[in-house]
């Protein structure tokens, strides 16, 4: 029995046919862009229909509640109705009714989570000339200390990033009280909308679940990290800091501790211990192998390092973004295969735009007008 339950992970295939309906609520600093990466090459490898942001844009409408013309071609539908897309996975802020109007009634929906003593960390580096809350104080310990000092509450959709960013992405008010029974309330409203949260520190775990949810090939959740940032512009916070952090985005943490829970206990009761090791160990053995195909020193680099000016990431804020230089000489398919993995997602997104809407005028990238 041990041996039928590995004959799939063996040959890197899924059973059943792929599910390609799929809804990925892209939060913010959550390892959210790698994850993006997959849905991408999954579309273009399917020829799947994409719901991109319409004309110059780059997110679908965010920080305001998404609505289904900030999709491009959503409105060309034959009937009159909306057009439906396989795959939305770019920056919006959850609005199921508007979501329901692009995508299938089968759609699957996902999103990712983080620990939010480290999300907000994150958000606090990438925005901090961007988010009111963030521009007058030097360190994020400073302003944990005192939030109330730096926040105001009225300022709604700027300061989102300053506090339960996650919380907000699902549609909900992040200012509001984390009252037990709002909470709860809250939270299953996601678990009836949401088929699967994958959760940040265990990302290898979570896309070991939804290759299994997705019946997907191993190769198709195969990834290498992107948008990570040089070490020297990430903050070690004291442990102190990051229980205030938490008690600052309390909703947040809710969610978090809430779903880190029942992801660990859906591994267990969908695949059992044996095989999620199993599975897990075939995931990094494959990532170690593409790594050593397709990367150039293994590694990621700075921005003055990647020779590719096509592979080269955005930066925002404080953060000094990396990217990677592929290795010489590869073969045309091979290359093509690594480029994809690399690829940054407004790069990614312009190219799947041309693909998609041949016939209008390619999406603006700033980084490469220079």
């Amino acid at each position: 029995m041990d041996m039928e339950l590995l004959l799939p992970l063996l040959s890197g295939q899924a059973e059943g046919p792929p599910v390609t309906n799929v809804m990925f609520l892209k939060t913010h600093k959550t390892a959210s862009s790698t994850v993006l990466n997959i849905l991408y090459r999954f579309a273009e490898k399917h020829n799947l229909s994409t719901a991109l942001p319409a004309g110059g844009r780059v997110h679908l409408g965010y920080p305001w509640l998404f609505l289904a013309r900030y999709v491009e071609g959503a409105e060309e539908g034959s009937t009159g109705t909306p057009r439906r897309f396989n795959i939305m996975c770019n920056h919006l802020r959850f609005n199921l009714p508007e979501v329901q109007k692009v995508m299938p009634e089968d759609t699957f929906y996902f999103s990712i989570l983080r620990d939010p003593g480290y999300q907000l960390e994150s958000s606090f580096t990438y925005y901090k000339g961007y988010v009111p809350a963030f521009r007058h104080v030097k360190t994020l310990q400073a302003f944990l200390e005192s939030p109330e000092r730096f926040y105001n509450d009225s300022l709604v959709v700027s300061n989102a990033y300053a506090r339960n960013n996650m919380w907000f992405d699902l549609g909900f008010d992040h200012n509001a009280p984390p009252d037990e029974g709002y909470v709860r309330a809250r939270i299953a409203d996601v678990e009836q909308r949401f088929q699967l949260m994958l959760i940040a520190e265990h990302f290898d775990e979570s896309m070991v679940l939804l290759r299994h949810l997705l019946r997907w090939s191993l190769d198709d959740v195969v990834a290498f990290r992107l948008n990570s940032r040089s070490a020297r512009t990430v903050a070690h916070l004291p442990p102190e800091s990051r229980e205030l952090a938490r008690r600052w985005c309390a909703l947040d943490w809710r969610l978090y501790d809430h779903f880190n829970r029942t992801l660990w206990a859906r591994l267990h009761a969908e695949l059992g211990p044996r095989r999620l090791r199993s599975d897990v160990a075939r995931l990094r053995a494959r990532r170690q192998e593409l790594t050593e195909l397709c990367l150039q020193d293994g590694a990621p680099q700075n921005q003055a390092q990647i020779t590719d000016r096509l592979l080269r990431p955005f930066q925002s804020g404080e953060a000094d973004i990396l990217g990677y230089n592929l290795r010489p000489g590869l073969d045309n398919a091979t290359l093509r295969m690594c480029r994809r993995m690399v690829m940054p997602e407004l790069q990614y997104m312009a190219h799947l735009y041309a693909l998609q809407f041949p016939e209008k005028p390619r999406k603006a990238i700033p980084l490469l007008e220079e």
